[in-house]
C-alpha cells in the first residue's frame, strides 16, 4: 500500500510518501511527480520519505530523477537514509567529467 499527500505552501511543495514504494504503486509516485513538476511554479520541492517502509530499483530511479531536477529528499528510518546516501553518491558520480582519470573518480 502507498499513500502520497501533497502539501502546498507559498514557497514549497511537499510530497509526503507513506508505505511501500514498490510495484504496482511506484507508478503513482512517477505520475504525481510529473504532474506536480508542471505546477510547482519555481517553488522548492521536498519529498518526505520518513514513512516509506520499502522501495525497489524503479523507485530509486524515480527518486534519482527527482534529485537531478532539484528536489530535496528527506528520510527518517535508517534504511531510507542509507538509500538516499546511495542515491546522492550516484548523483555526484554523474557530475564527474568523463575526461577525468578513472582513478580519481569515487566508486559507489
Amino acid at each position: 500500500m502507498l499513500k502520497i499527500v501533497t502539501v502546498d505552501s507559498p514557497d514549497q511543495r511537499k510530497l509526503v510518501v507513506q508505505g511501500r514504494l514498490v510495484e504496482p504503486w511506484v507508478g503513482e509516485l512517477q505520475r504525481t511527480w510529473e504532474e506536480g513538476r508542471a505546477t510547482y511554479e519555481g517553488r522548492k520541492l521536498m519529498i518526505d520519505l520518513k514513512d516509506v517502509t520499502a522501495l525497489n530499483q524503479h523507485a530509486e530511479n524515480i527518486l534519482m530523477d527527482m534529485m537531478r531536477h532539484g528536489a530535496q529528499l528527506v528520510a527518517g528510518a535508517m534504511f531510507t537514509r542509507n538509500v538516499l546516501q546511495h542515491l546522492e553518491r550516484r548523483r555526484r558520480e554523474e557530475q564527474v567529467p568523463q575526461d577525468q582519470p578513472a582513478r580519481t573518480r569515487r566508486k559507489a
